[in-house]
């Protein structure tokens, strides 16, 4: 599994957490519950899911690299200068 859907579906669980312990509090709407929620699982998210959030932004970069490579190669294949030595003919000095 991804780290992004890891972080995704952790990030979905500490919401549905802190929402299912604001749904036994009757004092409080619904609307307010959900924002309330929304507001202490991201605060929660930024300290508890570091780690996760530190491997997704390894994943990305990763892909970015190895794309930024792909686009280089294919830049340096269209110009000509990416020939092989052993595909290079030899020169006859006459």
């Amino acid at each position: 599994m991804s780290a992004a859907v890891k972080y995704t579906l952790a990030r979905l669980g500490l919401f549905l957490a802190v929402f299912a312990a604001l749904w036994f509090v009757p004092v409080i709407s619904l609307p307010v519950k959900l924002m309330i929620a929304i507001v202490v699982s991201a605060a929660a998210g930024w300290f508890l899911l570091r780690n996760l959030r530190d491997d997704v932004s390894a994943q990305v970069e990763g892909a970015v690299d190895r794309r930024r490579e792909q686009k280089e190669h294919l830049r340096a294949a269209l110009a000509g200068d990416d020939v092989p030595a052993e595909a290079e003919p030899e020169k006859s000095h006459s």
